[in-house]
């Protein structure tokens, strides 16, 4: 067998020994032990002790011993009992190389963003290193079969996850599968037989993204120069400051930020040290400890693995096949890519909601686009930022360019307002901005059918763009190079909109509509990591989304 060299305890061999055979000797010397010490039954054949070691595993709800759990026991008993109980592996003591194939997949399953433990691999690492140092050890009937049984748990397990992903499907997960039926499971299986191959029919499994696969192409560069040691997670926000800021501290001299003598800090001594981290590392300086700051602490090479986990699974929760022509905003990556014929076109900066605003994620269309558009301020903007400003000066109506309307859509003088008796549960005004170069929304605005009222559009802050963070928005997209969408929106219409059209219109400070085009679908997605230029490209988790899927799904791995 060819694999890579695994060191193992002699007193975990001794332990994971006792455990995959019940402590029960080889199956020849007739003393086999079942779950819970009771003796079992001996068997006449390794497919008696295969059909006998099922049942009895079904019994004890999946659990082949105290170390392992198949979590697809009844697929397992429908597969071998229409085997006839045969070995699939195995044969006559020995590997077949299909099952040598699936043990290399599985010890190198982090090339594919998976973790080795869900598939069982410290056992099957322990059953090979038996099998080939003690000729014993090879006679051990009752350790084939749990072996036989371990490999086929970890094939289907490793179905679904390259097909599903291990994230729950959420409200803009467009896959139709949500439930992987059995055929898929036996097909895959029985492609692996017939062709000899574990890697093919796992391979086809995967999503066919070219974001998928360059973040898939470079993972093997980063698993050869990644880092994986214990260190310190700092969970975020805390309960018990006293114990949170010992980890701090902790973590501080883990990545050399302190020096060993240095413990016990006080505040003073932490907001002069926070302050140096954020600044050295292009974050918000605010001497405080924050979201970014903890991010950024627990960005190990072990949490990067993870977070490269978790948005290859983001893909997997994509249909199949997604438009040729569509615009693609990567929320994290402040980025709007607009395709045509599956090839980017063009590339625009993006500014999107700030963490307490977020920008949705969702799926829409471009249905029309407006220039010069007119804002009128949504209430909960008026009610947290705008009216506690106006009650103090009126005068912040005129600074910022805005009008009060009533129901009639009639302008109101804003002095005759009684402001300071106005409030969410009254307030019978609308605030609009008045159109033009110095309105919110800039000079055009990108409209499509959503629930949450948020739309793309131009700004009147246009250096804002340069900033490396852009995470400041009330929730709508704001668009840098808004002309270049405009001008693809309406490329299949020259009769009606030349490309110097858009041009004149905004030279002028024209009103116009446009619609009539072909709709753009539009999708708003958060991925925090990608293939780019040779490596694997890191953005910040500005909603911390995969904070929450780190601590929900993968807190628990172990670092192999």
């Amino acid at each position: 067998m060819s694999h890579s060299k695994i060191t193992l305890s002699p007193v975990f061999i001794i332990s994971i020994y006792c455990l995959l055979t019940a402590c029960s000797g080889a199956r020849d010397q007739k003393s086999p032990v079942s779950h819970q010490g009771k003796a079992e039954k001996p068997v006449a054949s390794f497919t008696d002790g295969l059909k006998d070691l099922i049942a009895s595993t079904l019994n004890h709800g999946g659990k082949l011993n105290d170390s392992v759990e198949l979590t697809n026991l009844d697929l397992i008993d429908s597969t071998y009992n229409a085997n006839q109980y045969e070995p699939i592996w195995s044969k006559q003591q020995h590997w077949l190389p299909l099952g040598d194939s699936l043990f290399r997949f599985i010890e190198h399953s982090k090339e594919f963003g998976l973790f080795p433990s869900d598939y069982h691999f410290p056992a099957l690492a322990f059953v090979h290193r038996v099998f080939e140092a003690d000729s014993i050890g090879r006679k051990n009937l009752l350790l084939w079969e749990r072996a036989d049984l371990i490999l086929t748990d970890a094939f289907f397990t490793l179905v679904r996850h390259l097909k599903q992903g291990r994230l729950s499907y959420d409200s803009v997960t467009l896959r139709t599968d949500t439930v992987l039926v059995s055929d898929m499971y036996r097909n895959a299986l029985e492609s692996a037989l017939q062709t000899g191959s574990i890697a093919g029919p796992l391979h086809s499994l995967e999503p066919r993204y070219k974001g998928y696969d360059s973040l898939r192409a470079y993972i093997g560069n980063f698993l050869l120069n990644a880092e994986f040691k214990p260190y310190t997670y700092l969970k975020y926000p805390y309960s018990d400051s006293v114990s949170f800021f010992k980890l701090v501290e902790k973590r501080l001299h883990e990545v050399g930020e302190l020096s060993p003598e240095k413990a016990g800090l006080d505040t003073l001594a932490f907001q002069k040290i926070f302050r140096k981290y954020q600044k050295d590392h292009g974050l918000k300086i605010t001497s405080r400890l924050s979201d970014q700051l903890v991010d950024r602490l627990n960005q190990t090479d072990w949490e990067k693995f993870k977070k490269i986990a978790v948005n290859l699974d983001r893909y997997k929760q994509l249909p199949d096949t997604l438009p040729a022509t569509r615009a693609w905003v990567n929320l994290p990556a402040y980025t709007l890519d607009v395709f045509n014929s599956d090839t980017l076109v063009f590339q625009s900066r993006v500014i999107v909601g700030g963490p307490n605003t977020r920008t949705p994620l969702l799926t829409s269309e471009i249905s029309n686009f407006i220039t010069f558009p007119q804002w009128t301020v949504p209430f909960s903007i008026i009610m947290k930022e705008m009216l506690p400003k106006i009650q103090q000066n009126v005068e912040f109506l005129t600074k910022e360019n805005l009008m009060v309307v009533d129901s009639n859509d009639s302008i109101i003088d804003p002095n005759t307002v009684k402001w300071a008796k106005l409030n969410k549960n009254h307030f019978p005004y609308l605030l609009k901005q008045r159109q033009g170069d110095d309105n919110s929304l800039g000079v055009i605005k990108f409209n499509f059918r959503n629930k949450y009222s948020v739309y793309m559009h131009d700004t009147n802050v246009r250096g804002k763009f340069n900033n490396a963070y852009r995470a400041i928005s009330h929730g709508c997209v704001r668009v840098k190079d808004w002309s270049k969408l405009a001008n693809f929106l309406t490329r299949n219409d020259t009769l009606r909109y030349h490309p110097d059209t858009l041009t004149a219109w905004i030279k002028r400070q024209e009103k116009h509509m446009v619609s009539g085009f072909l709709r753009l679908p539009l999708y708003f997605r958060y991925f925090t990591c990608e293939g780019k230029d040779g490596r694997i490209k890191f953005y910040d988790d500005i909603y911390e989304e995969d904070r929450y899927l780190r601590e929900k799904y993968f807190a628990d791995k172990v670092i192999q």
